[in-house]
């Protein structure tokens, strides 16, 4: 354990040991070192240390950092269990009577929250008396990407949990004092307090120098618009529900110090316009200084060292990108020391993770049509065979590059020089569907992959890992200005046309929301609803935008949550499917490369239906929802430890709608 570590652990075991009881596994470490907390916090470098402590705690990573070897595919497998990806078995939330209340949820933990607190108590005091080392705008850019990390840390909380504590100070060892800040404090507000902590993570850092893998101005301003559009987004689409202060049956009113709850700006259809301001604010700012700035993209897949290099494909499966402008914030790996798999299953089976029938068909024709428009020269999801290990997807021709590029193809090379021992993959191989680690849905990605390094070790890859990409900035302001606004203005049209051309596509967006069938759409895209209304053709085609922009890269369910998307899958259960089976050439007409019992029956249709396919059980009618799941619920532990006698009934602090005090208990609507 290091000094920092130990110095959170002495001040958290000794002031917050009744509230915080399901705090990070790291405090039960025993202490190597036992410094006393007045050596400590006393030059920019300490600063740095203990910040850098936490980089790796707190903000989204490849998986497997610690080297191990495991089942990941990083950042790329983050959209599993939604309309764009499906995994070997769907998730408990998508399923009757298997997703309970438990004694402990894991969401309801403050560990980092503390050691972000711990600094600010330590730090601020000693700038005051002059008591740290160092130029001034290091030791404050320090702070400031503390408060990013305090931010971030709540938003991961909140967004799972709705309303939460807001607690910024170190708690005394007190009970009674402990269990006062245990109160939820309405969702809004805890939005409010994270954007008001990367405000002042903005202020702090400034324009200051620093390498982009660490925190910077331009990705807190585009954090703070995320999350200024996430809050936005909910309050608008669950207006007049329990999920929002002070709607109908919020629980938040059993609890007298919140039962007269006013918004700040005094109704929430003001709060809901303050956050998508926010959110058109800070998001402009990014998306002006770099939409001139976005990693190019020449449309081709490199197969050779004596072909162009492709830098938006090389965006996602490089080990530096430090010339990546458009990169905000990038995690680094190191070859034999920190590292990930995601590399070795980009170039296999995406780990078992498999993109949806949906996900593909989302993607427009180069012209900008949709696939069903009339002369969009779509040419159909049958498969060309070219001899018994190479075969051609006809749905990737004169698609967008973004589906072209990443959609893999067998025949197609996976590597094009090997730099490290061992044989990896170099050609993409047939997919193999038939187990739940393999191709599940017949589709797989290349996103994520690295040609330039075999890296064929699992748990052995050390490509970077771009966390923050400044085009969303571009993506959250034509959302937010819409849905402010009601119209398309000429900031969202540059931005809009910029994110098309670089796609490959006809940058007319007119055209393509002309041409789009609601009706057709709703088929595969969840999107397409909001509180189990269809929406209309020019948000859905913004939404569209934003899917096919950053397919994979785990913002699918954070969406899909703050749309309100998944209401009508409660009368009308979904079924996931892949790549054209029948019909197609792959069973039948000579070549059957696929055994017709490793999938879903013909009388399910062409596709294969991803958990129709025998010795599936779960979801084979099709995935539900159930209104409670769009938050998760309060631990019964959390309940008894912040009630004065024990009992959840009688805590501090309220469950979540529709779910029920006692464990082992389902949603009740």
């Amino acid at each position: 354990m290091n000094r920092c570590q130990y110095i959170f652990s002495f001040f958290l075991l000794l002031g917050v040991s009744v509230l915080f009881s399901s705090c990070d596994d790291f405090l039960d470490r025993t202490p190597e070192v036992t410094p006393a907390p007045e050596d400590y916090f006393s030059n920019a470098s300490q600063l740095r240390a203990y910040v850098d402590n936490y980089y790796e705690r707190i903000l989204p990573s490849h998986g497997n950092a610690s080297g191990t070897t495991g089942w990941d595919y990083g950042l790329f497998g983050n959209d599993r269990d939604t309309d764009n990806q499906a995994s070997g078995s769907p998730s408990n939330k998508f399923l009757s009577g298997k997703w309970t209340v438990e004694g402990s949820n894991g969401n309801w933990t403050f560990g980092s929250i503390m050691s972000m607190n711990l600094f600010f108590e330590q730090v601020f005091p000693r700038m005051q008396n002059a008591e740290i080392d160092g130029e001034l705008a290091e030791i404050n850019h320090y702070i400031g990407e503390v408060y990013f990390l305090r931010a971030y840390e709540y938003f991961k909380r909140y967004k799972e949990i709705g309303d939460f504590p807001i607690i910024d100070q170190v708690m005394p060892d007190d009970k009674v004092t402990l269990i006062q800040a245990s109160i939820r404090q309405p969702r809004n507000e805890v939005a409010r307090f994270i954007l008001d902590d990367l405000n002042k993570a903005i202020e702090l850092m400034g324009d200051k120098e620093m390498p982009k893998t660490r925190i910077s101005k331009d990705a807190a301003l585009l954090l703070k618009s995320r999350i200024a559009l996430f809050e936005a987004s909910w309050l608008k689409y669950f207006k007049n529900t329990p999920f929002v202060p002070q709607g109908p049956d919020w629980p938040g009113k059993s609890k007298e110090y919140s039962k007269d709850y006013v918004y700040p700006t005094g109704n929430i259809d003001s709060e809901i316009n303050y956050f998508f301001d926010v959110a058109m604010d800070a998001s402009k700012e990014v998306a002006d200084k770099y939409i001139d700035q976005l990693t190019p993209n020449n449309g081709k897949i490199q197969q050779s060292v004596s072909d162009p290099e492709n830098l938006y494909m090389d965006m996602f499966g490089t080990i530096d990108l430090t010339n990546y402008p458009e990169v905000l914030l990038w995690r680094q790996y190191a070859r034999g020391l920190v590292h990930h798999s995601v590399v070795y299953f980009a170039q296999r089976s995406n780990a078992g993770i498999g993109v949806t029938k949906g996900m593909v068909d989302a993607f427009l024709m180069t012209n900008g049509l949709p696939i069903y428009a009339p002369g969009s020269g779509f040419q159909g999801d049958d498969i060309e065979i070219i001899d018994n290990k190479t075969y051609k997807y006809k749905n990737r021709i004169d698609r967008d590059t973004r589906l072209s590029l990443f959609l893999k193809e067998p025949g197609q090379k996976n590597v094009v020089f090997e730099d490290m021992s061992g044989t990896p993959i170099s050609v993409e191989p047939l997919p193999n569907i038939r187990g739940t680690a393999n191709y599940v849905t017949g589709y797989a990605l290349r996103k994520g992959n690295s040609l330039y390094q075999g890296q064929s070790n699992q748990g052995g890859c050390y490509t970077a890992a771009p966390l923050f990409r400044a085009a969303e900035a571009l993506l959250n302001y034509m959302e937010a200005s819409y849905e402010r606004n009601g119209i398309i203005d000429s900031d969202a049209s540059k931005y809009w046309k910029a994110l098309r051309t670089r796609a490959g596509v006809d940058p007319d967006f007119d055209t393509t929301i002309a041409a789009t069938d609601m009706q057709i759409e709703k088929l595969g895209d969840w999107g397409a609803f909001s509180a189990g209304q269809l929406i209309d053709a020019t948000l859905y085609n913004i939404r569209r935008e934003r899917r096919c922009e950053f397919m994979s890269e785990g913002l699918r369910t954070l969406d899909l949550y703050r749309w309100r998307s998944l209401d009508q899958l409660k009368d009308d259960p979904f079924i996931p499917k892949g790549f054209k089976i029948y019909n197609s050439g792959l069973i039948g007409g000579g070549y059957n490369y696929i055994p017709a019992n490793a999938v879903s029956v013909q009388s399910d249709g062409d596709y294969f239906c991803i958990y129709r396919k025998a010795g599936v059980l779960d979801g084979r009618d099709g995935l539900i929802w159930h209104m409670a799941h769009y938050l998760s619920p309060i631990g019964i532990n959390e309940m008894i430890l912040t009630s004065n006698d024990g009992t959840p009934e009688n805590s501090f602090i309220y469950q979540n709608p529709y779910w029920l005090s006692e464990i082992g208990t389902l949603a009740q609507e």
